[in-house]
């Protein structure tokens, strides 16, 4: 699998490494998962084959249900890669710190997908406004390594418990938006006031830990 160019690194993380690339006169991204030395050799590799191909397929279902991701080019289960469209434009935490951009539209877009997510028992694993990118006029979900297919009330509320406590740890400024992802996701998700009631279940818990 020849690429023509690299050409930036997008991030280096624990899991994996985002390159910018040319591959067949498309600027593609490559998402190359980190192979773990401490793990057997034989575990690695069945670990990292089941991420790509979980990854991907929840990719494939969240297109099928309507949301913007990045369209996968071709899976490299030997190289542990995915070469995938790059997408112009800017992260949806960055977009919301700009107070001439209209932040209540963004936050009724991320309701949306929220809400397409779970109507079709995707758990994104990791949803959070740096994991959503801004080009103008739509929003794309990225990075779904975390994720599964549950339909569980309880799953669902984690998603949207991370969302809001990543949303109001990054855009504090602006933290009254929130409401609007709220109102957005119930209006378009049959089940989604029963999973804002679970977020506040949630939200007790961690209360009670933390005072214990």
């Amino acid at each position: 699998m020849a690429f023509i160019r690299s050409v930036t690194v997008h991030r280096i993380g624990a899991e994996a490494k985002l390159d910018s690339a040319e591959w067949m006169d498309r600027p593609v991204v490559v998402k190359q998962r980190v192979v773990k030395g401490y793990r057997h050799p034989d575990l690695d590799r069945s670990l990292q084959t089941f991420r790509i191909r979980n990854e991907v397929r929840l990719m494939l279902e969240a297109r099928k249900a309507g949301i913007s991701v990045p369209i996968v080019y071709s899976v490299d289960l030997e190289g542990n890669r995915i070469i995938m469209e790059e997408i112009s434009g800017v992260r949806a935490k960055d977009a919301l710190q700009d107070s001439d951009v209209d932040g209540e539209s963004i936050c009724r877009k991320i309701g949306e997908i929220a809400a397409r997510l779970h109507s079709n028992d995707i758990i994104h694993g990791d949803l959070t406004t740096s994991n959503m990118l801004f080009d103008g006029r739509r929003i794309v979900l990225i990075d779904f390594s975390l994720g599964q297919k549950s339909s569980e009330i309880e799953d669902k509320g984690v998603d949207m418990h991370l969302l809001e406590e990543a949303f109001h740890s990054a855009h504090h400024s602006r933290a009254e938006l929130y409401d609007i992802v709220k109102e957005s996701y119930a209006a378009a998700y049959a089940d989604g006031e029963a999973v804002l009631r679970k977020v506040a279940e949630i939200e007790k818990r961690g209360r009670y830990t933390r005072k214990e």
